[in-house]
């Protein structure tokens, strides 16, 4: 008693579309695109030394809550130093002494630019720089530093025991 006819092939129809939809959303979330335009943004800049693994259309987050994307990561040829260019959504208004941070969710999630408003009564205007900035983190770096003696807390003090000269009670006749 298998069903055949219309029934089947517009089940197996509807079943393939929502596949393809589901698809479509997965593509979307995993390259950080947004349905829909996203309303009205502003452009700020910010130099880093080092963007780890920052990457374009990443969020900008304030306190946790995305206020905005990179939209795009160039070199300075004079100073070497990467700009990134930051589309702030327009309700969103940065006082000037706003600074800009690159962090990583979780231990290997994405990176994000994080900002830190501070208490300036001026805010950012369009195309303004942030001037305080702080570059992403190296985590295999600073692992590997600690972890082949890079970091040692022992070596200085040793330095400092052989320079300390010998108490009279260690002096040998």
């Amino acid at each position: 008693m298998a069903i055949r006819g219309p029934r089947l092939e517009f089940a197996v129809g509807a079943f393939l579309l929502l596949a393809l939809a589901s698809l479509l959303v997965l593509a979307f979330a995993s390259t950080n695109r947004q349905f829909g335009g996203g309303g009205d943004t502003y452009p700020l800049t910010a130099r880093f030394s080092t963007l780890g693994q920052l990457r374009l259309q990443a969020p900008v987050r304030i306190g946790g809550v995305s206020v905005g994307r990179v939209a795009k990561i160039d070199l300075d040829p004079k100073r070497f130093d990467a700009v990134v260019t930051l589309d702030i959504q327009q309700r969103y208004q940065l006082p000037a002494d706003t600074s800009a941070g690159i962090f990583t969710s979780g231990l290997l999630g994405e990176s994000y630019v994080g900002l830190q408003p501070g208490g300036d009564p001026e805010n950012l205007k369009s195309g303004e720089e942030i001037a305080y900035t702080q570059p992403a983190v190296d985590l295999i770096q600073m692992v590997g530093k600690y972890m082949f003696g890079g970091g040692s807390a022992a070596a200085p003090a040793a330095a400092n025991d052989s320079a300390t000269p010998p108490s009279p009670t260690e002096t040998t006749p």
